[in-house]
């Protein structure tokens, strides 16, 4: 009797997982904080972090279009960034759409809480269109196409699962996006060198890896000073593997990686994780010197982008010009974002060529 409840289970398992690989559905950390992630950050880009650069733009020219154009990318921020997370799980064309719903519902709802003595009302944010869409989306897919009222049917299970999931979900998420976010800002004022640090080094780390400092940055809120380490760090990786792979890479490599994104030597780190080292140890330097000697600050959208389309100079730029002069951020911009990431890395990288830790042809790019 136990042997055949055992062998009906198996079954019942092999003909879940039999449909599960039928609707192209995989549950694993990689597909939903790494695949899902990475993508969030293009929503981002495409709605949010665009729609501040046209803002900044506007502030300094004065052009309306500009407004229009920033009020317009900024109001579909969720909405890009269900369809994003909705395209990187291979949704179908009906689940994708409903995902922009979704989206929406999960980076707008929240709650309203006692926040150092002062009534706030907070919004999960990114992170709360992550986990609705992730679920909406699953779940869409496998109602997709399996009945004749695919038109109704499809949309109705991914937008109800998706914003009763948000609805049950953001005030927690929001609530815990937001202490977590409070605890690294507070701790960075507190502890500007060590926490300059932790958080240049972690933040640089998760840009070059294949997951998105952009997004995390934004889903935790990660500004002030903490901004600006973060940002340091991002450029260390950036700009370092930039300029100490140029002989190996030429121009094309140089901007690829400079304004582009470092993850391009993710392969070459796998096969030879030393050649990685120059540019943790930059940014674990800039850190400090970000914090202590520059007091550079950045806001949430900007932390996590480093040099990449210089959406963390011009959120730089926005955050510090309100209270020092132009000229004076200006120069703080190129020297520590720019400058000394690019020195620091070829002083680390020449003593370990010098000592043939990293050799040519160890950060070549297929490009």
């Amino acid at each position: 009797m136990l042997f055949d409840k055992y062998t009906k289970g198996v079954a019942i398992m092999t003909k879940f997982r039999a449909f599960l690989d039928r609707k192209d559905i995989h549950p694993s950390l990689h597909t939903y904080f790494i695949d899902a992630m990475g993508s969030m950050a293009l929503g981002l880009f495409a709605s949010l972090l665009i729609g501040t650069i046209f803002n900044t733009l506007y502030t300094y020219i004065g052009v309306a279009l500009l407004k229009d154009l920033a009020d317009c990318a900024t109001a579909v921020t969720g909405a890009a960034l269900g369809i994003a997370i909705a395209n990187a799980l291979h949704a179908p064309t009906l689940v994708m759409l409903c995902a922009a719903a979704v989206g929406y519902a999960g980076n707008g709802f929240g709650g309203t809480f006692m926040l150092d003595g002062v009534e706030k009302t907070i919004t999960a944010g990114p992170a709360g269109a992550l986990i609705a869409v992730i679920v909406a989306v699953e779940l869409g897919k496998m109602v997709s196409k399996e009945t004749k009222i695919d038109i109704l049917v499809t949309p109705i299970v991914t937008i109800l699962s998706g914003v009763l999931v948000a609805r049950l979900t953001c005030p927690l998420i929001a609530w815990c996006m937001y202490w977590i976010g409070w605890f690294i800002n507070t701790a960075t004022v507190m502890q500007p060198i060590i926490m300059g640090i932790l958080v240049s080094a972690a933040v640089g780390i998760a840009l070059t890896l294949p997951i998105s400092s952009a997004a995390i940055c934004a889903m935790i809120g990660i500004t002030g000073l903490a901004g600006g380490a973060a940002t340091a760090g991002c450029c260390a990786q950036m700009i370092g593997f930039a300029v100490i792979s140029f002989r190996d890479n030429g121009w094309g490599g140089f901007f690829a990686q400079g304004i582009g994104t470092s993850m391009l030597q993710v392969p070459n780190i796998v096969k030879k994780p030393l050649i990685w080292l120059p540019v943790i140890l930059s940014s674990a330097v800039l850190g400090p010197v970000s914090t202590m000697l520059f007091h550079m600050t950045n806001n949430a959208t900007g932390s996590g982008m480093g040099s990449a389309g210089f959406v963390g100079q011009i959120m730089t730029w926005q955050v510090m010009a309100q209270t020092e002069h132009p000229v004076v951020v200006l120069l703080k911009i190129v020297v520590i974002q720019f400058m000394l990431p690019a020195v620091l890395t070829v002083v680390f990288t020449q003593f370990m060529r010098k000592h043939n830790f990293i050799k040519d042809g160890d950060m070549k790019l297929d490009l």
